[in-house]
């Protein structure tokens, strides 16, 4: 057993559980499209945080510290990523009659988790501080990418379900294209808050 494992869960749970671009995006695919059709997304999200979290751990963590700009580089990508996604999100058709596919699919959102600076910067956390470089770091490595693979499954969940919740009150195309606009502003609020 992971000698931290109370403080890794609580690490994980905070930072993956507190609004972010993933479970924003969540909340307004599961609001508009419903629960089965934002799977794909929640699989994004699940599958690339965690391989993300697995290639830091097995030597992108020393590029990182070599090479800081590369941080920044992705940085402003993610940044001009989240600035197109909130304006799709903004400016989507909130019929409610709307049977399209959802517009946020699997692959999209697994390669985005290595562009998502929150995903990055907390991957680069969670393994420089939980997992040890000596003797230990099979058993730890096998203990933080349980933690990531687990709570980044439960954060898009409980987003989802959220989202699905609050579609409920969504009673006229006003409230949905409200909705949408908070969403998409939250979105465009986690970008400000990469560069404080």
């Amino acid at each position: 057993m992971h000698p931290e494992l109370l403080s890794m869960s609580l690490f994980m749970l905070v930072t993956s559980c507190s609004p972010g671009p993933n479970n924003i995006v969540a909340s307004y695919s599961a609001f508009n499209f419903g629960i089965m059709k934002t799977i794909p997304h929640m699989c994004g999200v699940i599958f690339g945080f965690t391989t993300l979290v697995a290639l830091i751990n097995f030597g992108l963590i020393n590029i990182f510290k070599t090479f800081p700009m590369i941080q920044e580089i992705l940085k402003y990508g993610g940044s001009f990523f989240l600035i197109y996604l909130a304006y799709k999100i903004a400016f989507s058709n909130s019929n409610s009659s709307n049977t399209s596919v959802n517009p946020v699919k699997f692959i999209e959102t697994f390669f985005f988790q290595f562009l998502n600076p929150k995903a990055v910067i907390v991957a680069i956390i969670i393994v420089s501080t939980y997992v040890d470089s000596g003797e230990n770091f099979i058993n730890h490595s096998i203990w933080v990418l349980a933690a990531a693979f687990i709570f980044a499954c439960f954060s898009i969940f409980f987003w989802s379900l959220v989202g699905k919740f609050l579609r409920k009150f969504a009673t006229n195309e006003k409230f949905i294209k409200r909705f949408n606009y908070v969403m998409s502003f939250l979105l465009l609020t986690c970008i400000a808050t990469f560069y404080l």
